[in-house]
């Protein structure tokens, strides 16, 4: 990115301020290109990719430009889904948390009235579903004859589902003066005729075009896990596998700082990097990491850029990076020299849309991993040990303990010393006090489902159809595999009856779908 910062960008100092506390050190690539057009007042069409960093691009310069605290709805976002939704409200209520701006949610499956309440009350940017927005149109609750932005969101996923006429009909309710800022990640021939129909004369055009990926000698994996878990899944990956080199990536400088200060109570060889940091110590840094001097470095992407040290074994994702580009750049630091590479990545619930991301981006498979027990630990661990000892025994080099051990032998059954020596080794080697044998990543019910890709159907429609009619959080709802005929889905546990109750027999893509609590066996 030439090292533009988001300083560089003009956005409001409270934006600014929001965004340094989020720890992102430098704008992807369409929020580069893409806030100085929307704080220009061009309309534009951003061709990009899920995972590219979108909202933060129309967000923050919108939030910086708007007049808040009026009684008219100054920007519409709309989106295709309930889940994006709610993650872009969340995403603008950081980014605005040093202004006054009132963001209000609107989705099928809430009641209308609640959001009719919101609306009376006065909201300065609304993020809404084309179905709901309608009927509130339809209701006259909702006034958007003074909406200064208009942002079309995932305007290719919103076509697929059948939203283009409602769309137009929201559009034509808007203010003509408007702003209005298109995203897709493709641009099929009726989003192309939206654009020219409902936007200003030669709008900005950013595409973001997908580089090259190559992840094939790279073994990828992630693993499911509650946010207060995530240091101790960490702590347990690291114990079992017992990487001879590793980078652990994080998000933010402040994660870094976090990550590193408590690694190295734990007695961890490990330092970090972000952009905080001075020069010299980052180069340092580096230089005991590439002569082996270090076994673990912890860093912001930033910081990691254009790093090539030889004989990292595992890359891990302790937080998921801002864009899917950021994921490949990251596992690309280990897999070098025709060797074999190891990718891990602590994923929420939450972010299960955003790791299916990363697999279409990278066209690859990256496979659940459950989390290490502590069982597990101590059987690589007794391998690891017995191994060490065989050799030492080969190389016949421990002549000078022999007088201790016959000295031992005198008082202890010498198999009661090896035991005891075995022991102090195992509490040497773990790094965390472990209290459970195993933490779980949730409690998960696998369903069936009488559906699969024969009906057109994707983990997103899927994922929408389940949370929709049940009315409950995407966040319950985790792994989804889809097959040729049926599909399998991870939900938690106290969600199962209120899905089986509600869902069961509902149509999706005009197929009625059966719902059943999966046999061990598939």
């Amino acid at each position: 990115m030439n090292d533009i910062k988001f300083s560089d960008l003009e956005l409001h100092k409270d934006v600014l301020k929001a965004i340094d506390d989020l720890g992102f050190e430098e704008p992807s690539q369409i929020q580069a290109e893409a806030i100085p057009v929307v704080l220009s007042g061009k309309d534009m069409i951003g061709q990009a990719q899920t995972g590219t960093g979108k909202t933060l691009a129309f967000g923050a310069p919108i939030i910086s430009k708007i007049k808040r605290n009026t009684n008219n709805i100054s920007a519409l976002i709309l989106t295709p889904t309930r889940e994006l939704a709610i993650q872009i409200t969340d995403e603008l209520a950081r980014l605005s948390k040093y202004t006054r701006t009132r963001l209000l949610p609107v989705y099928g499956g809430q009641p209308i009235d609640r959001q009719i309440r919101s609306l009376k009350k006065g909201v300065d940017i609304v993020v809404g579903t084309p179905g709901r927005i309608l009927d509130h149109i339809d209701r006259g609750s909702i006034d958007l004859s003074d909406v200064n932005y208009l942002v079309l969101d995932e305007a290719d996923e919103m076509l697929n589902m059948g939203f283009i006429d409602d769309i137009e009909t929201i559009i034509k309710s808007t203010n003509e003066d408007r702003q209005t800022l298109l995203f897709s990640a493709t641009m099929p021939g009726p989003i192309k005729k939206l654009a020219s129909r409902y936007m200003k004369e030669n709008p900005t055009h950013i595409a973001i075009i997908k580089n090259t990926v190559t992840v094939d000698k790279i073994k990828q994996f992630y693993f499911e896990i509650k946010n207060k878990d995530r240091f101790e899944t960490l702590s347990r990956i690291l114990d079992l596998d017992e990487p001879s080199s590793a980078i652990i990536f994080c998000k933010t400088k402040k994660g870094v700082d976090e990550v590193v200060e408590s690694m190295q109570i734990r007695g961890y060889n490990v330092e970090g990097m972000h952009g905080d940091m001075a020069q010299n110590h980052r180069i340092n840094t580096l230089k005991k990491f590439r002569e082996g001097n270090l076994d673990f470095l912890v860093a912001t992407d930033v910081a990691a850029r254009g790093i090539d040290v030889k004989g990292v074994s595992h890359v891990i994702n302790y937080d998921l990076p801002q864009d899917t580009e950021s994921y490949v750049h990251r596992i690309g630091r280990t897999g070098r020299a025709n060797t074999e590479g190891i990718a891990y990545s602590l994923v929420t619930p939450k972010e299960y849309i955003v790791l299916k991301g990363i697999e279409k981006f990278t066209k690859s498979k990256i496979r659940r991993k459950e989390i290490p027990t502590l069982d597990d630990i101590l059987e690589s661990k007794y391998k690891t040990l017995v191994k060490d000892i065989r050799e030492t025994i080969a190389e016949g080099d421990f002549n000078k303990f022999i007088p201790l051990a016959t000295e031992l032998d005198e008082e202890f059954n010498l198999v009661d010393v090896a035991a005891a020596l075995m022991k102090m080794t195992f509490d040497e080697k773990l790094s965390y006090n472990y209290t459970e044998n195993s933490i779980s990543s949730a409690s998960h019910v696998r369903l069936f489902l009488t559906a699969g890709r024969m009906d057109k159907i994707n983990p997103k429609s899927l994922l929408v159809f389940l949370a929709d009619n049940a009315n409950i959080s995407s966040s319950s709802i985790g792994n989804i595999d889809i097959l040729e005929k049926f599909s399998f889905v991870n939900v938690d546990e106290d969600v199962v009856d209120r899905i089986l109750k509600n869902v069961n027999g509902k149509k999706l893509n005009g197929r009625k779908v059966k719902i059943e609590v999966a046999n061990s066996s598939r």
